[in-house]
């Protein structure tokens, strides 16, 4: 079976930031390749990170990340780092608890999509 995945990013029980992933099923749409199930959401932001971008944070809201042209290291507030290139997308779910730190791979402008759900 085909699936897309998604890295997610949540707090545990105690406040914690994990990390966890997501594996959406995908079904054979013929010549067009593989489709999920449509996900509702509620909005898209564009997002232009500056540089040295470095913040220990809680999510805004419950959003999907993608990642356009620059990686992103997250840390969880448990020290545990992960590093995702561009193409790779985060499902952000820690709007409470410790939050986790996101810091720029390269120090140049990233731009991202928000995907609010």
């Amino acid at each position: 079976m085909e699936t897309f995945k998604v890295t997610r990013v949540y707090a545990d029980e105690n406040g914690e930031s994990r990390f966890d992933e997501v594996f959406y099923p995908l079904t054979d749409a013929g010549p067009i390749g593989h489709l999920s199930q449509n996900v509702q959401v509620k909005q898209l932001q564009f997002r232009k990170v500056p540089a040295g971008y470095n913040d220990l944070h809680n999510a805004p809201q419950r959003q999907y990340v993608v990642l356009l042209d620059g990686g992103v290291e997250i840390e969880t507030s448990t020290g545990e780092k992960r590093a995702f290139k561009p193409g790779e997308i985060l499902l952000m779910e820690d709007t409470t608890g410790k939050g986790h730190r996101s810091s720029n791979l390269e120090q140049k402008e990233r731009n991202s999509l928000f995907i609010i759900l």
